[in-house]
């Protein structure tokens, strides 16, 4: 219990560090741990090291204790195209001005019983991030470079307990702290109930909690199935941003739900796949259309104007393959369902996640010694939602375009103990 203790406390001083900019699913990760993220994010029923608790909590009775430790590098390619504008907006721009980001993420379990395990996880939970140095709004009379930078951090302790001979229910509080800060958008805050906590006001911390809950269940030695919900993390407000974000600066994270089998047709093969659902309709700041602006609640108020983000459903699905006693070999595809409807592009200029498609390779190599060297490469096609109906005719009408593609390439290591 000292060790656990010792490492959780080490894992999570170093939680600043973490950067998160956007990700494939919406502005989730595709995926968490290295080993997962190299066949496309794949983990609910497949656990792999400790990061999987993070994906599924009964997960922690699987991998006996070990530590893993790695890093991201995520380079997104993010821009805007305004056309048709009559206020002067027209013109295409590089949401690129911040790049790369580093993403560091820790993971740690240790078994307490032949049924019982505890472990702790460390990671960032996603983001958004653009910075327009020549800013979209500049005709509008915004000044200064343009964008926003959402970071979220989570800390996830976690029991799991196996009830049964190969079946294992595990629970994981939830710890999250995140950052926002936004800047250039001045004008935009003409219709805000609070224009002086809207913009430039440097970057604001607020902590929320929640908790997920999971199963995984070993059917044969061939087939595994797994499941989790994660509820909404419900967080303090952004006071530095009560007139930017519905019910005076609230942006909690949205529940989550989804699950995952696991088939190993040979010893040395397995073939896994996941789907996962996540409701970003249900949080007001996020989901919320940019239309509730004209009925009369303006930016900040209860129940205000959101990103007009809609629920999605993203499917994964992975190969491992065993080639030898040091190598391990992966690859995988995941396509995401995208959040963005076509009329509400003008402020997801400022938040454009809406990549669809990502493949991933990665591989492990075991050293004679027993450590885990992994690393895996994504990369997700730029994606274009083309607005339709996207500006409102106060500010001028035409369309404006957002994009976004990534590419990230990531290293970890494990060792058991």
């Amino acid at each position: 219990m000292r060790k656990f203790l010792t490492s959780s406390a080490a894992l999570t001083a170093l939680l600043p560090a973490a950067n998160p900019a956007h990700a494939t699913d919406g502005y989730f990760l595709n995926g968490i741990g290295a080993k997962a993220k190299g066949s496309a994010g794949v983990a609910i029923a497949q656990p792999q090291d400790a990061l999987s608790i993070a994906a599924n909590p009964a997960a922690a009775t699987e991998v006996g204790e070990r530590l893993d430790a790695g890093v991201e590098i995520f380079i997104p390619n993010r821009g805007a195209t305004i056309s048709g504008n009559g206020a002067g907006l027209n013109g295409t721009y590089s949401g690129n001005g911040a790049n790369p980001f580093v993403l560091p993420e820790f993971g740690y379990v240790r078994p307490l019983s032949d049924s019982v395990a505890v472990g702790i996880a460390v990671y960032g939970n996603g983001g958004m991030n653009t910075h327009y140095k020549t800013n979209p709004f500049a005709s509008f009379g915004a000044t200064g470079p343009a964008g926003v930078d959402l970071k979220q951090i989570f800390i996830t302790p976690t029991l799991a307990v196996r009830v049964a001979p190969g079946h294992s229910i595990g629970v994981s509080p939830i710890i999250m702290v995140q950052g926002f800060s936004a800047s250039g958008i001045q004008p935009f805050s003409a219709a805000s109930q609070d224009p002086a906590n809207f913009t430039n006001r440097g970057t604001d911390w607020s902590v929320g909690t929640g908790v997920r809950v999971g199963y995984l269940g070993h059917f044969g030695d061939a087939f595994s199935f797994g499941a989790f919900y994660q509820s909404k993390i419900w967080s303090g407000h952004f006071n530095k941003y009560a007139g930017l974000f519905a019910g005076k600066g609230g942006f909690d994270v949205p529940a989550s739900f989804g699950a995952g089998i696991a088939i190993k047709p040979t010893p040395a093969l397995t073939l896994a796949a996941d789907v996962k659902h996540i409701q970003y309709s249900q949080v007001a700041s996020v989901g919320n259309p940019l239309s509730v602006l004209f009925t009369g609640k303006p930016l900040g108020s209860e129940n205000g104007p959101g990103f007009g983000w809609r629920d999605i459903t993203a499917v994964k699905v992975g190969l491992t393959y065993v080639a030898s006693d040091r190598w391990t070999l992966r690859t995988g595809y995941g396509h995401s369902e995208n959040p963005v409807p076509a009329s509400e592009t003008l402020f997801n200029v400022l938040a454009p996640g809406v990549v669809t498609h990502h493949v991933t390779a990665g591989a492990t190599y075991t050293t004679a010694s027993g450590l885990e060297l992994t690393g895996y490469v994504m990369h997700a096609p730029k994606q274009t939602v083309h607005g339709s109906g996207s500006i409102p005719a106060p500010y001028g009408g035409g369309e404006a375009d957002v994009s976004l593609g990534e590419t990230s390439f990531g290293l970890s290591a494990g060792v058991k103990f």
